[in-house]
């Protein structure tokens, strides 16, 4: 009976779908599934949709709710952790100074100053959870999905003995939109795909064992194609291969689209799919969430109508599949670079294919990025190394330095004005960075 522990559980919609994928594996149907919150709210929730679930599916999986960590984690086989360091009364402070100081941010929560400060709130949180890891189940594995995915990874990494990778998803849901924008079935394509997350590059994107870059090129200059994306099409027209993750993230992650008003209206306002340049979106979306999730949860449960229970694409069940002796896997995962991407920092956290199986990970070389990828992906990767030495470190000036070659940071501010910056982030953060015994910068 493989053990499953969800640390943060009360995300329903994620929870629930992840475990209907999970039990629809012969190997797994008769799995113990551990879900733990903070909140007994969304924790009674997510423990009565899966209870559900289990109850439609006719599976043999028990199903224990715990507000108790330990509990939850004590003999497990595999932890899956969704946590959320602070809710928005304390995140909303990385997009709100920045753009006091003229840094526009969208999403925040991977680079730049925003996802450095996520980082350095987070990453206590994690290696506490690790740490009860290696006393309560030291030979389980862990599966972040907590961003900063590559910070929070190289972390722990460094730092502990636990097996950890991060997932996302921004790998197989950018080449299904590529697929379908040259008319192909996802199922006849394949690709190499490496990087960092948020910003891995399809080294190789085929259909039928034929290169469908060519293609991809045509599609993109179409006005109702290039529109869905424009940031990653104007990327991919310059650079010549396409990056995973939406417009709206990357628009932070380089200094071409959001540095002046103008560009931002040209880019990153318009378009005929999700609009990927407005302000604070996420923040938006989360306090939209917090608002109406307890409603949509009640309504969920009273239309009682059939669950589906058709296994669904979440790469994290394929994977506890293959660790219990289920068929190989491959998926790309968030891994610590041993030669894997060799124009990389070494030991940095890298996104690259891996295989699972019962024995565990094992991840594929892929050589190196073309040149004009790894220059602005080997800089977001050096700026990740330093914050995560600075949290390892408590040095405060480390973060200045880190945020002070951020692209879009550094394309907008001067230096003195980003000492200013992180210290008022500095200031809004104190009660959640005790890895800081002093901010001077």
């Amino acid at each position: 009976m493989t053990k499953i522990a969800f640390i943060g559980a009360g995300s329903l919609g994620f929870t629930r779908e992840l475990v209907r994928d999970i039990l629809s594996f012969p190997r797994l149907e008769d799995a113990e599934i551990r879900l733990m919150d903070i909140d007994a709210e969304r924790l009674d929730f997510s423990r009565r949709a899966v209870s559900r679930i289990v109850e439609m599916g006719k599976r043999p999986a028990k199903v224990l709710a715990t507000m108790d960590r330990e509990e939850a984690l004590r003999g497990a086989d595999v932890v899956l952790c969704t946590i959320l360091a602070g809710g928005t009364e304390v995140w909303r402070y990385d997009i709100e100074i920045p753009a006091r100081h003229g840094v526009d941010i969208c999403v925040g929560d991977t680079r730049g100053p925003s996802g450095i400060f996520r980082f350095l709130r987070t990453a206590p949180a994690l290696e506490s959870i690790a740490r009860d890891m290696e006393r309560l189940c030291p030979g389980a594995v862990l599966l972040n999905y907590t961003n900063p995915m590559a910070m929070l990874c190289n972390d722990l990494q460094k730092t502990s003995s636990i097996t950890v990778t991060g997932l996302c998803h921004s790998v197989q849901g950018t080449a299904r939109m590529l697929a379908g924008w040259i008319g192909a079935p996802y199922e006849e394509i394949d690709y190499v795909c490496a990087g960092i997350n948020h910003q891995a590059w399809y080294t190789e994107f085929k259909w039928k064992g034929k290169d469908a870059y060519p293609l991809i090129r045509e599609a993109v200059r179409r006005l109702e194609v290039y529109g869905e994306e424009p940031v990653r099409n104007e990327m991919f027209l310059a650079l010549d291969y396409y990056v995973t993750e939406s417009s709206g993230h990357n628009s932070e992650y380089n200094p071409w689209f959001r540095k002046r008003k103008d560009l931002i209206e040209k880019y990153c306002s318009r378009g005929t799919g999700w609009n990927p340049g407005e302000h604070a979106y996420i923040l938006k979306e989360y306090q939209n969430n917090e608002a109406t999730w307890r409603d949509e949860a009640r309504s969920w449960f009273d239309a009682r109508k059939p669950i589906e229970l058709e296994r669904g694409e979440e790469y994290a069940a394929w994977i506890v599949n293959a660790l219990a002796g289920g068929e190989t896997f491959r998926f790309n995962g968030n891994v610590q670079n041993r030669g894997y991407v060799t124009n990389l920092p070494d030991g940095a956290c890298v996104e690259v294919p891996v295989y699972v199986d019962r024995s565990g990970f094992h991840p594929v070389m892929v050589g190196d990025l073309p040149p004009q990828c790894a220059i602005l992906t080997s800089l977001s990767s050096r700026i990740e190394e330093t914050a995560v030495l600075a949290h390892r470190t408590g040095d405060a000036r480390l973060v200045y330095q880190a945020v002070a070659h951020d692209p879009l940071t550094s394309a907008v501010l001067s230096l003195a004005e980003i000492r200013d910056l992180v210290r008022e982030m500095f200031a809004a953060n104190r009660a959640w960075l005790p890895q800081f015994e002093s901010v001077e910068l």
